[in-house]
């Protein structure tokens, strides 16, 4: 008897009780420790046998901050869990199959995860993804409303410059909108800069870091290489390959894997390093700052709200209501904490083709219509669109 009461508790992970799956009895983080010993957080992957779930979630569970890894999806989640799970590594893993189990894996979570939904295909646009991912992001969402509603939420399905204010809207609704809490996942651009720019300069990327900001798709994404580190210049014909090569990672990808694929390993490891940052930062650990998508003004039932004007430096942060554009989301680099993205940093002095005067203004109109456009796609969803649409186009390229 005592032999199979612990074969049914080693096996736990693989099949979730009825009283889980009703909200019941779950594992308290007192009694799963990372490793080491040290008290861990509970991480929830939603969409975790998907390309880039897979991958993420076997990270994931490598990660010493890590003591509960619940990995969530409608197919191949029992598989994948067996799988991970027999790695000797800290975190305890469990798996969650469908719907009807989505709120035992969200239940208690400090992070979620949501890499779920359609990869993108050869031909496919980003606006083509939103039709379909718009409405997996609604539902999960709708999840973690009701599951741990003060979890911070990492949210890597595209296209994200819509998917992000899909999510806020579902958490506006249910009265547990907190803005730093919804962190849109565009550390692929970071990471890809950092990796184009390394070769460009014959350096290590480990060396390099370059802030990316604007939005997660094409002409949205901005690297702002008058601001990397170490500090260094680029000639013209550069900096225009730099920020084409950037901004077409994810083409690049899809094309040489000829319909076979997107970028999900490289995905996978961006948003590792962004999930660790996000763990971090829960922890206490000081100046952890990082770029994400994120609401970049206050604002009221969708509207902008005028605030102060502050110094466009990045030595200086500014509250969470001041501007950082006219845009209600934007990325930028923030400092994460307890409480998500405690702090969000102005664009800082930005080149003459950051700026796009003259020659380069109509690229960066092109970002700015661009990203207006997709943001309100995921605003408007099964809505009407706002007035305001305009009114924030004329200003900002004013």
């Amino acid at each position: 008897m005592e032999a199979n009461q612990r074969i049914a508790r080693i096996a736990a992970h693989l099949h979730p009780s009825n009283d889980q799956m009703e909200g019941g009895s779950v594992l308290e983080r007192a009694n799963c420790r990372a490793k080491g010993g040290a008290p861990g957080f509970k991480v929830a992957i939603l969409g975790a046998a998907g390309g880039i779930g897979q991958p993420l979630a076997m990270l994931m569970k490598m990660n010493p901050l890590v003591s509960v890894l619940h990995l969530y999806d409608v197919v191949n989640a029992p598989g994948v869990t067996a799988d991970i799970s027999h790695m000797d590594t800290g975190a305890v893993v469990r798996g969650f199959l469908g719907q009807p189990q989505l709120d035992a894996a969200l239940t208690g979570m400090d992070l979620v995860i949501i890499p779920a939904g359609v990869p993108r295909k050869p031909g496919m646009t980003r606006d083509d993804l939103f039709k379909i991912n718009a409405g997996i992001v609604r539902t999960l969402c709708e999840g973690i409303t009701r599951s741990c509603p003060n979890a911070i939420v990492n949210l890597i399905s595209n296209p994200v410059n819509s998917t992000v204010p899909i999510a806020a809207e579902v958490f506006k609704k249910a009265g547990t909108y907190d803005p730093k809490r919804l962190l849109g996942v565009t550390m692929l651009d970071v990471v890809r800069a950092n990796t184009f720019v390394a070769e460009v300069l014959g350096l290590d990327p480990r060396e390099v870091s370059v802030p990316v900001v604007g939005g997660h798709a094409g002409v949205t994404i901005l690297p702002l290489l008058s601001q990397v580190k170490p500090p260094c210049s680029f000639t013209k014909e550069e900096t225009e390959y730099l920020t084409k090569r950037i901004q077409d990672g994810g083409t690049e990808v899809v094309q040489a894997k000829a319909g076979a694929g997107s970028a999900t390993l490289s995905m996978a490891y961006a948003a590792v390093k962004f999930a660790d940052c996000c763990l971090r930062g829960l922890r206490g650990d000081a100046g952890i700052v990082e770029c994400a998508y994120v609401a970049s003004q206050g604002q009221i039932q969708g509207k902008p709200q005028k605030t102060e004007k502050v110094r466009n430096t990045l030595d200086h942060s500014f509250g969470w209501y001041a501007h950082v554009t006219e845009l209600p989301f934007f990325a930028s680099q923030v400092r994460l904490g307890r409480g998500g993205a405690e702090e969000i940093y102005q664009l800082g002095p930005l080149n003459e083709y950051e700026r796009g005067p003259k020659q380069y203004k109509i690229l960066v109109e092109q970002r700015i219509y661009h990203l207006i456009n997709m943001t309100q796609t995921g605003l408007d969803w099964r809505k009407p669109k706002k007035s305001w649409q305009q009114a924030l186009k004329r200003e900002f390229l004013s």
